[in-house]
C-alpha cells in the first residue's frame, strides 16, 4: 500500500503530528487509538500557543483589542463548523465541553419538556453509554419506555426493528452513526425519516462520524448531531448541531453569565441563539484550534479522509482476520464500517493484551470502551480495539498483528 492513499499523502501528513515522532518503551509509537482521542497536528498546537502568547482574553464582554480578536477567532471557528456540517445558519452551532454533555442538553431541555408518561424513547444496542444513559434517566424521571434496535450477529442493525420499534408512541430516537466498536455505519437517514414520520425528534452520536466522512446535517434532516473536537485532531470541545425552530423553544441548559440578556432579582431574560446555550466562560482556546482542525481536515477533503480510512481498515481486517482464533466484531465489509476494528481471542483479557502491545509501543484500547450492553450481546465482557485516521500506515497494521501473534503464543504457553 503507497503512502498516497486516494489523494492522502499520508507520509507527508504523518510530518504534522509532532507525538507520532518518539519511542515508547524504546519502540516507535504505533497509535491506534484514535477512536478515543485523535492526535493533533502541528497547526492545531500552534493555534492554542498562539491564542495564549497574543490574545489570551475572555469573549463578548470586553471592547479592548484581544478580547476582539478573541472573541472573532472563537465565533470565526463556528461558522467554520457551520460550514463542515452545513448547518444552515452559525445559530445552530452551540460549542460544549464534549460529545456527551451536548446528548445531556438535548435529553434535560427538550426532554424535560416534551416527554410525558407513556411515551416512548428509542435507542440501539451499538449506543455508546452517553448515548443510553441520559435516555435511562429521563425515562426515569418521566415514567416513559426506553426501547432498543436490535443487531444481528455481524453487528447490523435489525431493518425490521427499525419500522416496528418507532411508533406513534415514539417521541425521541437516540441513535449512533458509527458504533466505537463494531465500526458499523448505521441506515441513519432511514432511521431519522421514520422517526419524522411519527412526529419523533432525532439526536444523533456523529462523534465517529463527522471526524471520518463527509456529514451534511441538512441532508440528514437530523434534528440534532454531536460530536467532539477531540476525535477530530483538535482539542477537548463539544459540538451540538439543532435545528433553529427547536432551540428556540427549549430552556436553557445552565445558568450564569454570557447566556443571558437581562438579570433581575425576580426574572431573567436569555440571550438568543446560540449563546443561550453557552453559559459562563466558554473553552475558548479549543474551540478556536477546533476551527483550524476543520481548515485542516477541510484541506485534505474529507472523501479522501473516508477513502483512506477505508483501505486501511480493509487491510486490517485482513491481516488480523488472518490470525487463527481472533473473533472480530462488526461486519467485515469495509464499506460498511468506520475506522475501527475490535477483537477477542479467548486465551486472555483485553486488559492484558493492552499492556503487552504497550510493551512493544503500541496504543490500542482494552474494555468495554463505554459500549456495556453491545458486549453483553456478544456475550463477552471486554475487546481489543484499533482504530485509524488520516495519519494510520499499514506498517503500523503489521507490527499489531506481529504483536498479537506473540500474546497468543504468550498466553498458550502459559
Amino acid at each position: 500500500m503507497s503512502n498516497n492513499s486516494h489523494g492522502l499523502n499520508v507520509a507527508a501528513i504523518r510530518e504534522d503530528f509532532p507525538i507520532l515522532h518518539q519511542t515508547v518503551n524504546g519502540k516507535a509509537l504505533v497509535y491506534l487509538d484514535s477512536a478515543a482521542t485523535s492526535q493533533k497536528p502541528d497547526v492545531v498546537i500552534q493555534a492554542l500557543n498562539e491564542y495564549y502568547h497574543k490574545y489570551n482574553a475572555n469573549i463578548h464582554r470586553g471592547v479592548y483589542s484581544l478580547a476582539e480578536e478573541a472573541t472573532a477567532r472563537y465565533e470565526g471557528a463556528r461558522k467554520k463548523i457551520q460550514k463542515f456540517i452545513n448547518a444552515k445558519t452559525h445559530r445552530e452551532v452551540i460549542y460544549t465541553r464534549n460529545a456527551t454533555e451536548s446528548i445531556n442538553l438535548v435529553a434535560y431541555s427538550w426532554g424535560r419538556a416534551n416527554l410525558h408518561e407513556g411515551d416512548e424513547i428509542v435507542s440501539t444496542l451499538l449506543e455508546h453509554h452517553a448515548n443510553i444513559v441520559p435516555w435511562q434517566l429521563l425515562a426515569k424521571e418521566k415514567n416513559a419506555k426506553l426501547k432498543f434496535i436490535g443487531v444481528d450477529d455481524h453487528g447490523v442493525l435489525r431493518p425490521e426493528d427499525i419500522e416496528t420499534m418507532i411508533t406513534d408512541k415514539t417521541k425521541i430516537v437516540a441513535a449512533t452513526m458509527v458504533s466505537n466498536v463494531a465500526g458499523t455505519i448505521t441506515p441513519i437517514k432511514q432511521i431519522i425519516d421514520r422517526a419524522h414520520a411519527v412526529g419523533a425528534i432525532t439526536v444523533i452520536d456523529a462523534a465517529q462520524a463527522v471526524p471520518h466522512m463527509p456529514v451534511d446535517a441538512q441532508a440528514l434532516d437530523a434534528d440534532f448531531l454531536a460530536f467532539s473536537g477531540h476525535k477530530m485532531l483538535a482539542p477537548f470541545v463539544g459540538i451540538l448541531y439543532g435545528k433553529r425552530a427547536l432551540l428556540e423553544k427549549m430552556e436553557p441548559f445552565m445558568g450564569g453569565g454570557d447566556m443571558i440578556r437581562e438579570v433581575h432579582l425576580e426574572y431573567s431574560k436569555w440571550n438568543e441563539l446560540p449563546w443561550k446555550f453557552e453559559a459562563g466562560t466558554p473553552a475558548i482556546a479549543e474551540s478556536i484550534g477546533l476551527g483550524v482542525a476543520v481548515d485542516y481536515l477541510t484541506e485534505l477533503g474529507m472523501e479522501n479522509v473516508r477513502a483512506h480510512e477505508c483501505q486501511i481498515t480493509a487491510y486490517a481486517l485482513d491481516k488480523i482476520g488472518s490470525v487463527e482464533g481472533v473473533q472480530i466484531l462488526g461486519p467485515l465489509d469495509p464499506d460498511q464500517r468506520g475506522g475501527v476494528v475490535a477483537f477477542s481471542i479467548p486465551e486472555a483479557h483485553p486488559h492484558d493484551v493492552a499492556q503487552i502491545f504497550d510493551s512493544e509501543g503500541i496504543c490500542v484500547r482494552g474494555g468495554h470502551h463505554c459500549a456495556m450492553p453491545l458486549h453483553e450481546y456478544y456475550g463477552i465482557a471486554a475487546t481489543t480495539r484499533a482504530s485509524f485516521y488520516v495519519y494510520s500506515v499499514p506498517e503500523e497494521i503489521d507490527k499489531l498483528v506481529e504483536t498479537l501473534k506473540k500474546v497468543k503464543q504468550i498466553f498458550k504457553a502459559s
